[in-house]
């Protein structure tokens, strides 16, 4: 048996941790093992070759992905289906396990209707996938997110300021949520709940008048006011699958605190560094279980799934069901971070 293996989306921590579970559980089992180079890109182009053990070796702790990723969307254009298709017959391949997010994911259920053997894993660090407690990647970077708390703390306080940090989270603040709750911010904003910049600003002067004279705030991307003003982008281009590029409104925000309260506030944004570099303990083993639970789907022929963290259990869930919508953060959990701000 054929199996190909595709990473797409953004890169994150766990993707090689993934491959190589795939490649030594397959090989456990005497699959052959090709890597389809960028994403769903790969099978449009072809560009797909063998993944031995060998090519494996020492990747576990490395982040981003040996075989590539991109945004490729195969339904943009019909011609790219067929040769989708096309490829799919001219290597052999007998499954598809895509590692990917709603996106790739959601190509993969397509896919699948149409009669293509695929088997999906999640993988997205805006945790924001349905059906799954977590997906590998989220615990790296909320680990680098609260880390840049803790450096943003002691700069804040000795130069009584108010940091602004942005991080990740296009249409939800899980990273957001529970990084500034670690981290002990402020103030959090998320896309969950639009907000006031006046209530932003009277909040931090009320720390002022208790005595503290510096805040941290803490801000994913995809926030937006109250007001509905919308988001704050860095250009007006789409990716393949119609996503602006968010990113900047941090900067928004620490103009209208300065202005309103008079305190001198400043903006770090994290953007890529949260994707990148070594993935933490917890992130290794998740990829790892999900590697070699997703070649157990393969052979056993149970196709049009993806693998799932529910509880500490590896279960399976229908590809539909998964990509169907988002997983926002709980509010419940949210209310908790607000009791410790201001």
């Amino acid at each position: 048996m054929k199996i190909g293996i595709l990473t797409g989306g953004g890169d994150c921590p766990g993707l090689n941790a993934v491959i190589r579970a795939i490649v030594k559980k397959g090989d456990k089992y005497g699959f052959d093992i090709l890597g389809i180079r960028s994403g769903w890109q790969g099978m449009i182009q072809g560009k797909i070759e063998p993944i031995t053990i060998n090519s494996v070796h020492g990747i576990l702790p490395r982040g981003g992905t040996i075989i590539g990723t991109s945004r490729t969307n195969p339904f943009k254009k019909e011609e790219y289906v067929q040769k989708t298709f096309d490829n799919y017959k001219r290597f052999g391949i007998d499954a598809i396990i895509a590692i990917g997010g709603e996106d790739t994911l959601g190509v993969a259920n397509k896919l699948n209707k149409m009669g293509l053997n695929i088997v999906g894993i999640p993988k997205t660090i805006d945790n924001d996938l349905a059906c799954t407690d977590y997906t590998f990647g989220f615990d790296t970077a909320v680990t680098i997110a609260t880390e840049a708390i803790d450096r943003l703390h002691t700069t804040a306080e000795s130069h009584d300021r108010i940091m602004v940090l942005e991080v990740m989270g296009r249409h939800t603040g899980w990273i957001a949520t529970i990084a500034g709750l670690a981290g002990g911010a402020d103030c959090i904003l998320i896309p969950e709940k639009p907000f006031n910049i006046d209530d932003i600003c009277m909040l931090i002067k009320r720390r002022h008048e208790k005595g503290k004279s510096f805040s941290i705030v803490v801000v994913a991307e995809g926030v937006k006011p109250e007001e509905g003003t919308g988001f704050v982008v860095q250009d007006e281009k789409v990716d393949a699958f119609g996503h602006i590029r968010l990113g900047g409104i941090s900067h928004t925000i620490a103009k209208e605190i300065e202005k309103k309260t008079g305190y001198e506030t400043r903006v770090t944004i994290l953007g890529h560094i949260q994707r990148g570099g070594t993935p933490t303990p917890f992130d290794r083993v998740l990829a790892t279980r999900f590697g070699v639970a997703a070649v157990d789907l393969v052979k056993n022929g149970d196709f049009g799934k993806m693998v799932s963290l529910q509880g500490n259990k590896i279960v399976t869930v229908n590809l539909e069901e998964a990509v169907s919508a988002l997983k926002t953060v709980d509010l419940s959990l949210f209310e908790i971070a607000e009791v410790f701000f201001g």
